[in-house]
């Protein structure tokens, strides 16, 4: 039996908020980009972002969505990359009261939130094969199921996927559905990398100079020297519009005049007295035993219970063995977790 969605605790902070004024260009590759954009924005059907990181691929989701018959609907995002894999099909799809320990009220997932609207899925490539298989569920027959609920909901909702992996390599590694892929590109829109807009750098490092002098209080417009301004045009910006934002706003905020002579491309140097991080070999043997990407293939009461014992172990060695710190790190009630540690106490030791 299919059900209609309770958007009633629908998350607004979910919302992507991206400037559309950050589109910026006038090259011909971000001119054919924006054309094909604003074509595919007008077909109901799933659009694959595919570019290098830094690129903007948040940015052209949100223009599909505001050019699309969806705009005055919610715009929801979920960066794959952001969750372990255990917690991205609750995040998804949402729970049930009781779905598992912790849950103590129904949740509202992204695809609800999503209602009527689009749903901006950033590194899909990261995504474990068995939430893979909902999404393909709710694209092939538009419904899904909380977890923790055997009932169907309907979902009226547009996907926009975005990575910069490789997925075809993916899914002929098994790692990746191809049915799913196939579903999901329906348009492929390729991002062109900043070092192939020609003309487009001085563009938008003008605006993000701009806008740092405004958050600074300057009362002059910046502008860059013509040596500085030749540096930004033949560098190679692998970080892309990211990295020529944050070059850009450091070079206003460390010059004392509006006339920007000089930028930094890297800003961090190697120190003699700086050591990698190394884990301790705890740490090294927890990982080794419970690797999070192992959970999605365990039946449910063991990944469950692996789960509870592994979050349970680390707030305790965070709060020193304070219970009730603990308990707040969780999010859980001081009666809760003492219940938690009582069926788990003979099973794990805190150092």
């Amino acid at each position: 039996m299919k059900r209609k969605k309770d958007i009633s605790a629908h998350r607004t902070d979910s919302i992507v908020g991206v400037g559309m004024q950050d589109a910026l260009g006038s090259s011909d590759a971000f001119l054919e980009f924006q054309e094909r954009l604003s074509r595919a924005a007008q077909v109901d059907r799933p659009v694959l972002l595919i570019g290098e990181r830094g690129t903007g691929k948040e940015i052209a989701a949100s223009r599909l969505h505001y050019l699309s018959t969806r705009w005055q609907n919610p715009l929801i995002a979920l960066n794959c990359s952001a969750l372990s894999s255990s917690l991205i099909e609750s995040e998804l799809f949402g729970y049930e009261k009781g779905a598992f320990t912790g849950a103590e009220q129904r949740r509202v997932g992204r695809f609800e939130a999503a209602e009527g609207g689009t749903i901006f899925l950033d590194e899909i490539g990261l995504l474990p094969m068995e939430v893979q298989e909902k999404i393909l569920r709710v694209v092939e027959y538009g419904t899904f199921e909380r977890v923790g609920s055997p009932e169907s909901i309907e979902a009226d909702v547009r996907i926009v996927a975005a990575t910069n992996a490789d997925l075809l390599a993916l899914a002929d590694e098994g790692r990746f559905k191809r049915d799913l892929l196939d579903r999901l590109s329906f348009e492929v829109l390729y991002l062109p990398p900043l070092r192939e807009r020609k003309g487009d750098v001085l563009v938008i490092a003008n605006h993000f100079a701009g806008r740092m002098a405004l958050e600074l209080g300057w009362q002059d417009v910046p502008r860059f020297s013509p040596g500085t301004a030749a540096e930004l045009e033949s560098y190679s910006w692998p970080g892309n519009i990211r990295e020529l934002k944050n070059v850009v706003e450091r070079a206003v905020y460390r010059s004392d005049t509006p006339l920007i002579k000089s930028v930094v491309f890297q800003p961090f140097k190697a120190s003699p007295e700086c050591r990698p991080l190394k884990r301790t070999e705890d740490e090294k043997r927890e990982v080794r035993d419970f690797p999070l990407d192992e959970i999605t293939r365990m039946p449910f009461k063991e990944a469950m219970r692996k789960t509870e014992l592994l979050l349970l172990k680390k707030a305790l060695k965070e709060s020193r063995f304070n219970q009730r710190k603990a308990a707040q790190a969780m999010g859980l009630t001081y009666h809760q977790l003492r219940g938690l540690y009582r069926k788990y106490k003979d099973e794990f030791s805190v150092e």
